[in-house]
């Protein structure tokens, strides 16, 4: 300590420190487990924890501090590396749950499981992927899904929608949950849109584009968490079925919607008749082809 002639700028990291420390018991009189960052005489930093009493003079001013100081560096580090730990978990949880679900489980809910009124699904799948994937080594196959995924990604955000999963090379988005919105069917469309648009930048290995099939239903769900090592949001009912069954029987490069989800964007988007499908397990559905998005002049006229 003969060395220290400054202790506010010689002993603690932060300059201000020992001020901050001094105005405290001035205030308090006595302060337990105040924890600083202080230097050693090699240079190096610590991190400590003060127990101080202040000896006042007769002039009520400090005359001298005396308590104790413990090295509590292994405990501070301990207790960075356990945030830094904890900040990773929460990240892995939002990335791969939507935000409000992942914030019920971090708070402790055991289970989570709700029903959905109204909400769209929209299922995609690559055309003939699996024959495609056999020309493909490894590295390139799971690099081009990655890229494809990605950029649907960033649709999906774009459009403010929840992707549910990826199944191989099957895409699933949800909106209208977990938070209602009185918009999301039209975003799906939008998305889905913008789906077919974006597939065409991607080659298969004879470059030619991609080929995407999409599926669209609205309806109620059921959604919820399972899973208790790898958690997996999901989407049951009869809406999901019929989301998947409009993209197994899709063309490829269309985009196959349901007769509600025809009546519902009508006056806003293109769509055409495609007439009665089978659709396995429900029997004959009209159904029709989602075109695009009407101009204003088309839209006023309908």
């Amino acid at each position: 300590m003969s060395s220290v002639t400054n202790i506010g700028q010689q002993l603690y990291v932060e300059p201000t420190r020992r001020a901050e420390i001094l105005a405290y018991l001035r205030h308090y009189g006595d302060l337990s487990d105040i924890e600083s960052e202080v230097y050693r005489k090699d240079g190096s930093r610590i991190w400590i924890s003060e127990t101080i009493h202040a000896v006042r003079s007769d002039s009520d001013g400090i005359y001298r501090m005396e308590g104790t100081v413990q090295d509590i560096t292994e405990q501070r580090n301990l207790e960075s590396a356990l945030r830094k730990q904890r900040r990773q978990t929460e990240r892995l949880l939002y990335n791969v749950l939507p935000y409000q679900i992942a914030q019920r489980l971090w708070s402790g809910a055991n289970t989570i499981a709700e029903s959905f009124d109204y909400v769209s699904v929209l299922l995609a799948d690559l055309v003939e992927f699996t024959r495609v994937s056999t020309q493909m080594s490894p590295k390139d196959l799971v690099d081009s899904l990655n890229a494809i995924f990605s950029a649907f990604d960033q649709l999906v955000e774009q459009y403010k929608l929840e992707k549910i999963k990826t199944i191989g090379d099957e895409y699933m988005v949800a909106g209208g949950l977990p938070l209602s919105s009185d918009d999301h069917l039209e975003a799906i469309a939008r998305l889905a849109l913008s789906m077919q648009t974006v597939i065409q930048r991607f080659k298969r290995p004879d470059g030619t584009p991609f080929q995407l099939r999409i599926g669209i239903s609205c309806g109620p769900v059921v959604a919820g968490v399972i899973g208790i090592k790898r958690f997996n949001y999901d989407l049951w009912g009869d809406t999901v079925n019929t989301a998947s069954r409009m993209e197994t029987t899709c063309l490829p490069n269309h985009i196959q919607v349901t007769q509600a989800v025809y009546q519902q964007l009508t006056n806003r988007f293109r769509l055409e008749s495609r007439g009665s499908v089978e659709i396995k397990g429900r029997g004959e559905m009209q159904t029709y082809w989602l075109k695009g998005v009407k101009t204003a002049e088309a839209e006023a006229l309908s």
